[in-house]
């Protein structure tokens, strides 16, 4: 456990994706997100459907919501009563910029930032990281001058890694006897497009290399713990691209039905790429996967995502003290689980390149003409 000295930090920011809450919001939602992307509306309503099966809904704010308290009740465990938290989203409320607004109203200054996407990606990552910088700049035009400094990736972190490792063992656990040692674990993430991944991170490809490095550690932990090989594949989901696009594959269902082609006779399904229950999770793999298993005669069981595992809440206020400390001139302990190492504190230059407007400002790194990272 990292030393609980939070400066030069006085105040963290929770910063997640957002979603829709009543089916009212759902249409204004998807704009959000495809705003500037020329989506079809065709597509955009298609899409729509995915949530109104769950009644308008998102989980994910609702997931947020549950982090958010336990994230409070960690602070508060360790002597940080008085650091504030604040939650802010990119495409819905608590809109990112009314969060920080907030802050500095409180009398914040220095925000850590606590981002809910593990890897390297423009998605993932640097459109984060734009946001920050367009509310910071929104919000120095009111004279509200602040500083935020987003924590390291942490795909690779103990507090990520080990309660994934459960996950798939418990789900693992759940298959019937006579298909239990042969399931193939599926690990699975969104897809993105080819030429975002091969720009991901400082030195391009970060996206897929990160997900392959947690699906090796979780398999060889699992190998260690059943005493057994274990057969294990990486593939995508969530597509959303034209078709001429190529994006990263095999997708789920495709995966799905060259394994029943193959013999096998149950698969695990492990949602890698994300830290809770998404829509991606809940409609693309506990329904459309869920789905294409049973017209296979697959047995099918998805593992649990991290969501508010204690060892993760954890792990998400360690990233915080420890990015306090190296601002503070320390060494501190960087703990990881597989072949990569700790990523870095400060995005490099051309990280997570955005494809489509390189010239877009974005916080937290050492391109040039970026928003300070210090007031």
């Amino acid at each position: 456990m990292t030393d609980a000295d939070p400066r030069p930090y006085d105040a963290v920011l929770l910063l997640s994706f957002g979603g829709p809450e009543q089916p009212d919001d759902v249409m204004p939602f998807l704009e959000n997100v495809t705003r500037g992307r020329g989506i079809p509306v065709e597509r955009l309503a298609a899409v729509a459907e995915h949530y109104h099966l769950f009644g308008g809904r998102s989980p994910i704010n609702d997931q947020n919501r549950v982090l958010l308290a336990a994230l409070r009740a960690e602070l508060d465990g360790r002597g940080l009563a008085d650091l504030p938290l604040y939650w802010g989203n990119r495409n819905w409320h608590p809109y990112l910029v009314d969060a920080l607004r907030a802050a500095h109203a409180d009398g914040a200054r220095r925000l850590a930032v606590l981002v809910t996407s593990a890897y390297s990606s423009y998605s993932g990552c640097r459109q984060y990281r734009e946001d920050l910088a367009a509310a910071l700049t929104a919000l120095a035009a009111e004279g509200r001058e602040l500083a935020v400094d987003k924590v390291r990736h942490y795909f690779n972190h103990p507090g990520f890694v080990l309660p994934t490792v459960d996950a798939v063992q418990a789900a693992i656990g759940e298959l019937p006897e006579p298909v239990r040692d042969g399931a193939r674990v599926v690990f699975v993430t969104h897809s993105v497009p080819t030429a975002m991944n091969a720009a991901s991170g400082p030195d391009g490809g970060g996206y897929l290399a990160q997900h392959q490095v947690v699906a090796d550690t979780v398999t060889a932990e699992l190998e260690a713990r059943l005493g057994r090989p274990v057969a294990a594949d990486l593939a995508f989901c969530s597509r959303s691209g034209p078709p001429g696009q190529p994006w990263l594959e095999p997708d789920v269902n495709d995966h799905l039905r060259e394994l029943a082609a193959d013999g096998v006779r149950a698969a695990v399904i492990a949602p890698i790429g994300f830290v809770s229950d998404h829509m991606e999770v809940v409609f693309d793999l506990d329904t459309e996967a869920l789905r294409t298993a049973a017209e296979l005669d697959l047995g099918f069981v998805r593992a649990a995502t991290v969501g508010a595992d204690p060892r993760f809440v954890a792990a998400l206020i360690d990233l915080v003290l420890e990015r306090a400390a190296a601002e503070r001139g320390q060494r501190p302990a960087r703990p990881v689980l597989g072949a990569a190492p700790a990523s870095h504190d400060i995005c490099p230059v051309g990280c997570c390149r955005n494809l489509r407007a390189p010239g877009t400002p974005a916080a937290c790194g050492a391109d040039p003409a970026q928003v300070p990272v210090t007031p």
